[in-house]
């Protein structure tokens, strides 16, 4: 095949005469020796001799002979002289030769016949530079490491966001970019437990399988275990467990794993989702507010070296400074024009959304509060903003204020105008939270699919006592959005599609 006899994202077929070459050559290769062989030869890595040899002077032969493989991304066919590309895993190129003299007239001819674009290539050969500088391999021989039975996208052309979503495998491939934001995200992992590490954090793992599901007001995906022939709940958070761990004495505990959720996904939700949740003995939300600055601050340093990150679109998101916490029902009393508080009647609440058209149809007075607030003032906070003190009936497993009726001990961070982490003082008191599920079964009762069950055994281990503790929850994948600029199936490597 030429460069050219590539194909479009929109090609979403199959291509059988073009598999049907390709195909052949797979099984010539097999005649002659191996089209996917096993082991090859390997010295080096193309990283390691573009790091080995960053600034060679034109033509220059180095004397060193390597053997090195990647994935061929060019190729030009001149007569006596072939010309490719190698492609390793990171995105790095080197030009591998292939010349009539150095691999013979065989070895030439079977490589123009059996090379393909999107194939791992084996060479092995001097490193030198060409007449026109370019660092090279002068292959003296060549070997297939993996044939590709289907041709790679045309590398000019646009995949598109549904393209790459779908076939990510041919995104990482062909475009920087993917690898980057990839590359982005392991590096914020390793920042974040580095964080925690210096913080004497301990990470922990709880179980994704529950009999009984909570840590959050969500609908659970449900599944059925043959073993225990009982009904068991993907988790919507590690909450409950990470609690137990901190009343067995695990006085500052963090977990990062998935979470599922069976409701709407869009370009701020997914089903399944990473998550980071952590927890403080002797903490509350304030001191759990600094850990979050610090954790995405951090982040933002140690893998772009800058609180001031560069986002898909040019623009500048500022993490750097102290970031302003402001209160829920005094931004929202600023912002519509009149006071609203706790003990606002829920008439009054329900006719201004009437008046702003908003459709609210809810027992609790704080979905009031929170929905008004989200309309009048969630799209300005561009910058990293705290919201705190929400209200206490929305917030059925975080402390009341310590002074403040009908108010919890919460925030939301909200950066770019979309929620980014939450925050709690815990609710520790057994007599309290019991009180609360048991309000949670009634809204459940009344039809509420995302109210939480009561949890007897979570009670059991409060009732073996708590102490004051401060917890968070984060988006991993709405925090590499707030690194990127990007949508969040762009920051999960392989989303869930339909």
């Amino acid at each position: 095949m030429t460069e050219n006899e590539t194909v479009t994202p929109e090609q979403e077929v199959d291509l059988p005469e073009q598999i049907e070459v390709r195909l052949a050559k797979r099984e010539r290769l097999n005649e002659l020796n191996d089209a996917y062989p096993v082991s090859l030869p390997i010295t080096t890595t193309i990283d390691a001799v573009r790091a080995k040899y960053p600034n060679l002077e034109v033509d220059v032969a180095t004397g060193e002979t390597v053997g090195l493989a990647g994935r061929v991304m060019f190729q030009r066919n001149t007569g006596k002289l072939c010309f490719v590309s190698l492609q390793a895993g990171s995105g790095e190129r080197i030009q591998a030769m292939l010349s009539l003299d150095k691999v013979g007239e065989d070895q030439l001819e079977l490589y123009k016949e059996l090379v393909d674009l999107g194939d791992h290539l084996f060479v092995e050969g001097e490193v030198i530079t060409s007449k026109r500088g370019e660092l090279s391999i002068m292959a003296t021989s060549w070997k297939m490491a993996a044939k590709t039975i289907r041709p790679l996208p045309n590398l000019h052309n646009d995949l598109g966001e549904e393209f790459r979503v779908r076939h990510r495998y041919i995104d990482l491939i062909v475009r920087d970019r993917a690898r980057e934001v990839v590359q982005i995200r392991a590096k914020v992992m390793q920042s974040l437990r580095k964080t925690f590490t210096e913080d004497n954090f301990l990470e922990v793992e709880t179980p994704m399988l529950q009999t009984i599901h909570g840590g959050a007001s969500a609908r659970p995906f449900k599944t059925h275990s043959n073993a225990f022939d009982t009904e068991l709940f993907l988790r919507i958070a590690p909450e409950l467990f990470l609690k137990r761990a901190v009343v067995g004495g695990i006085d500052r505990v963090y977990e990062i794993n998935r979470n599922f959720r069976n409701e709407g996904a869009d370009r701020t939700h997914s089903p399944e989702f990473a998550m980071l949740e952590a927890y403080q003995a002797y903490g509350d939300y304030n001191s759990i507010a600094d850990l979050t600055q610090k954790l995405i601050q951090n982040a933002a340093q140690d893998v772009f070296g800058t609180q001031l990150v560069e986002l898909e679109d040019g623009s500048i998101n500022d993490l750097s400074g102290e970031w302003p916490r402001i209160s829920m029902f005094e931004s929202l009393s600023e912002a519509a024009g009149e006071e609203i508080t706790p003990e606002t009647p829920i008439e009054k609440l329900k006719k201004i959304a009437e008046k702003v058209e908003i459709e609210i149809d809810h027992p609790l007075h704080g979905k009031y509060v929170e929905e008004l607030w989200e309309h009048f003032v969630k799209e300005g906070l561009e910058k990293p903003t705290f919201v705190i003190d929400f209200p206490e009936d929305t917030s059925p497993l975080t402390r009341g204020h310590r002074s403040m009726r009908g108010v919890a001990e919460k925030w939301d961070l909200y950066i770019k105008g979309y929620e980014q982490a939450t925050g709690y003082s815990e609710l520790v008191d057994p007599v309290i939270q019991r009180a609360r599920f048991v309000e949670q079964v009634t809204l459940a009762a009344a039809g509420d699919p995302e109210a939480m069950k009561l949890d007897e055994d979570f009670l059991k281990a409060l009732e073996f006592g708590m102490p004051p503790s401060g917890g968070l929850g984060m988006g991993i994948d709405r925090l590499l959005m707030s690194l990127t600029g990007l949508g969040i199936r762009e920051t999960i490597m392989f989303p869930l599609v339909k």
